[in-house]
C-alpha cells in the first residue's frame, strides 16, 4: 500500500482503534461487493466508528485528505448504493459497533435507536414494551435501520403504516464536513421552518451519514386472520382491495401479490420454503387484517368478503390461514422472493410504482413486451398491490450473461421497456430500492430536468467536494483516485 494510506490508516485507527480498521485484502471483501454480487469495489480502509464523535471524527479526517466517504448499513440493498466504486481513495464507513437502544418511551410511542441497530432488534426492542415497530422485509434479521432510512425502505406493512420516510420523527446525522446534525427530536408537531431531517431520508448516504433515529411506535397488533388468494388476474385484486377498504377499514394491514412464475421460481431454488398450496392460477393475493385489539374474530369479516368476492368471480379460491403456523408459511413464500430470484439467474429488477388504478394495465403490458423483445427471459413479478408497487423481474439464464458488454446491452433494453411502460402509466420507476448504481442511468433518462439541477444543487450544497457516496445517484464533483 502506498504511504499516503499507510498514513491514513494510522490515523484512523487513532480515531477508532486498530482492531476496527480493516486495511485493503481478502477481510474486506464482504463490505466491498453488494449483496447480489454485482459490483466490486475497492477501499483503502473499512472503519467501524462506536459512537457518534468517532463518526464525526473519522469523515473530518477523510474530507481533510479528500479520501471518498461509502457509509454502509447491513449491505443488504438492491441497487448497490452502499458499495465502493473502483478508486482505491475509498473509506467504507459502517456503523455495526453503534447498536444502543438509547430510549424508549411507551407514552410518546417513540424509540431511539442508534443507525448500527439490526431492524429485528428494533422490532424486538418495541415489543419488549408492548409496542410495535411496523417496518418489515426479507432482510428484517441483517439490515440496519441506519441504511433503511437511508434508502426509505418500504416492505410489507406500507399500506397501513407508510415506507420509512412516515415512521421518522427525528434524525441526527454527521453533515461531510463532520459537523453533527443534532434533530433527535420526538416532536410529533414541529413547524420550525424546513423539515431537514427529510433530506436525509431516501439520499442513500449521499448527503451525510445517518448515526441515529427517533422512529415511531405503534399499538401491537393482538389479533390477525390472513388469507390468500387464487386470482386470474391484478384487475381481481383491485377490485378485492377496495372492498376490504369499504368493509374493515384499516384493519387492512397487508396486501401482496405474487404471479404464478415468481412462486414457482421459488419452489424451484429455496428448498427451505414449502408452497402450502397448490399453483392452479396465474396471481395469488395476500391479505392479512389486524386489530389492536385482543379477541377480535377478524376471520369473519374476513371471510365474508372473500365470499362475496368468490360469488361474483372474483377469485378462484380462497384459503383462510387456519392457525399461526400456516400464516407463517404463507409469508415464507414472499418472504423468499429475493433469494429465490438471486439463485435462479441473472437478475433484472425493477421497482416501478404506477397510481393503482393503473396496475393491471402496466402488468399486462410489459410483461407482454418484455416477452415479444427478450423471449428467453423469465418473467416474475411481486409486490405491494396496495401501494401500487409491483416489482417486474427479468430472470435471465447465466450462461448468456458471460459476455458483459451485451448483458449490459439487454439489461438496457428491458430498462427502457419498463421505464417507458411505467411512464405511459404515470408512474416512477423507483418506489423502495432507490437509485444506487444500478438506477442512475436510468433517472437520468427519465427525471425532469429540474428535479436533477435541483438535486444537484442540494448535493453541491452540503457536499462540495464530491466526497460523500460518489457515484451513488448520479455523478457528482468529477472522478479522484
Amino acid at each position: 500500500m502506498s504511504d499516503p494510506y499507510r498514513d491514513a490508516l494510522t490515523g484512523l485507527a487513532a480515531i477508532v482503534g486498530d482492531k476496527h480498521v480493516i486495511a485493503s485484502g481478502p477481510d474486506q471483501e464482504p463490505y466491498v461487493v453488494d449483496w447480489r454480487g454485482r459490483y466490486h469495489g475497492r477501499a483503502a480502509a473499512v472503519v467501524k466508528p462506536g459512537s457518534t464523535a468517532e463518526v464525526a471524527s473519522v469523515v473530518k479526517f477523510c474530507a481533510a485528505r479528500q479520501l471518498a466517504i461509502v457509509p454502509q448499513g447491513g449491505n443488504t440493498g438492491m441497487c448497490g448504493a452502499a458499495t465502493p466504486d473502483e478508486r482505491t481513495a475509498n473509506v467504507v464507513i459502517r456503523l455495526d459497533r453503534m447498536r444502543a437502544v438509547r430510549d424508549v418511551s411507551p407514552l410518546a410511542n417513540t424509540i431511539t435507536v442508534e443507525a448500527g441497530c439490526i431492524l429485528a432488534e428494533v422490532q424486538n426492542a418495541a415489543r419488549a414494551v408492548d409496542r410495535y415497530f411496523p417496518l418489515s422485509l426479507g432482510a428484517e434479521g441483517s439490515c440496519q435501520i441506519g441504511g433503511n432510512i437511508s434508502t426509505n425502505a418500504g416492505g410489507t406493512a406500507v399500506l397501513r403504516y407508510g415506507p420509512t420516510r412516515d415512521l421518522v420523527l427525528g434524525l441526527e446525522v454527521v453533515l461531510p464536513d463532520g459537523r453533527i446534525l443534532n434533530g433527535l427530536r420526538a416532536l410529533r408537531k414541529d413547524n420550525t421552518g424546513y423539515a431537514l431531517k427529510q433530506l436525509f431520508i431516501g439520499a442513500e448516504g449521499t448527503l451525510g451519514i445517518v448515526t441515529a433515529a427517533v422512529l415511531k411506535l405503534f399499538s401491537p397488533p393482538r389479533s390477525s386472520a390472513l388469507a390468500l388468494l387464487k386470482l386470474q388476474g391484478v384487475e381481481q385484486a383491485l377490485e378485492i382491495m377496495q372492498r376490504l377498504r369499504g368493509a374493515v377499514g384499516d384493519r387492512l394491514g397487508s396486501l401482496e401479490i405474487m404471479s404464478r412464475s415468481q412462486i414457482e421460481v421459488i419452489a424451484e431454488t429455496v428448498p427451505h420454503v414449502t408452497i402450502p398450496f397448490e399453483l392452479t392460477t396465474p396471481w395469488y393475493l395476500i391479505v392479512e387484517l389486524t386489530d389492536t385489539l385482543a379477541g377480535v374474530d377478524l376471520d369473519e369479516p374476513l371471510a365474508t368478503v372473500l365470499a362475496a368476492a368468490m360469488e361474483a368471480g372474483l377469485a378462484e379460491d380462497v384459503i383462510l390461514a387456519s392457525n399461526l403456523a400456516q400464516a407463517k408459511a404463507i409469508w415464507a413464500v414472499r418472504h423468499s422472493v429475493s433469494e429465490g430470484n438471486k439463485r435462479s439467474g441473472y437478475v433484472v429488477s425493477h421497482d416501478s410504482v404506477v397510481p393503482l388504478e393503473r396496475q393491471a394495465a402496466f402488468v399486462t403490458n410489459v410483461e407482454a413486451r418484455i416477452n415479444a423483445a427478450v423471449p428467453h427471459a423469465r418473467v416474475v413479478m411481486h409486490g405491494h398491490i396496495g401501494d401500487g408497487n409491483i416489482h417486474v423481474i427479468a430472470l435471465i439464464d447465466r450462461a448468456r450473461c458471460q459476455d458483459s458488454d451485451a448483458t449490459a446491452a439487454l439489461v438496457a433494453e428491458i430498462n427502457e421497456i419498463v421505464d417507458d411502460e411505467t411512464a405511459v402509466q404515470g408512474g416512477a420507476i423507483s418506489a423502495e430500492h432507490g437509485i444506487g448504481i444500478t438506477n442512475r442511468g436510468r433517472l437520468a433518462r427519465v427525471a425532469d430536468p429540474l428535479d436533477i439541477e435541483l438535486m444537484r444543487g442540494i448535493k453541491q450544497l452540503l457536499d462540495p467536494k464530491g466526497l460523500m457516496n460518489p457515484g451513488k445517484i448520479f455523478n457528482v464533483g468529477g472522478t479522484r483516485r
